[in-house]
């Protein structure tokens, strides 16, 4: 199968993830192309696709949110799955919360209804922030087995949709008598 793995990320963490499950898709044995959510201008000619999106302060990254709404006609014809970034820790509070934020976005965009969804721990680098953001703490709460085994349950996905598309057109056509 032809997969894209779509990103929306400011600081880098988000597309770091996109590209480890475009890695483990592709040991898969899937052809996959990894790409900015923004720069995406068609799906045509991808049998599944994989979205994913920070989430800063309640609110799902705004090239996310346009990729769905770009794309929701052609997202309805094909698998997909989407991720968020968002909480600090996987306490199950934290995740609960990422994962209502990024359901809310979701449901705003009329018709768009991902097969998986999946929530990632963030990233805070103070670093890359900008004042008062720079003075939050560091942490890294991406789980990569956890990534690596949700790239897995998406492949499955895939295959699944694929062998039921092939069993329709192998099927044979009802003859009129």
């Amino acid at each position: 199968m032809h997969v894209l793995v779509a990103f929306a990320s400011k600081h880098g963490s988000t597309r770091e993830v996109a590209e480890a499950i475009a890695r483990e898709l592709r040991d898969l044995r899937h052809d996959v192309d990894c790409e900015s959510a923004a720069s995406v201008g068609t799906l045509d000619g991808y049998d599944g696709v994989v979205l994913g999106g920070a989430i800063y302060f309640g609110r799902w990254h705004k090239d996310a949110v346009h990729f769905c709404t770009r794309h929701r006609s052609a997202l309805a014809t094909r698998p997909w799955s989407v991720f968020g970034m968002g909480p600090q820790t996987l306490e199950q509070q934290a995740v609960a919360s990422s994962r209502a934020e990024l359901d809310a976005a979701i449901a705003k965009v009329p018709g768009a209804v991902p097969d998986l969804v999946a929530i990632f721990g963030g990233v805070v680098d103070p670093a890359r922030l900008r004042f008062p953001f720079s003075h939050m703490p560091a942490c890294d709460a991406r789980d990569w087995d956890a990534i690596r085994a949700w790239a897995a349950e998406t492949s499955a996905l895939f295959e699944q949709h694929s062998q039921s598309d092939e069993r329709v057109l192998a099927a044979p056509l009802a003859r009129d008598a």
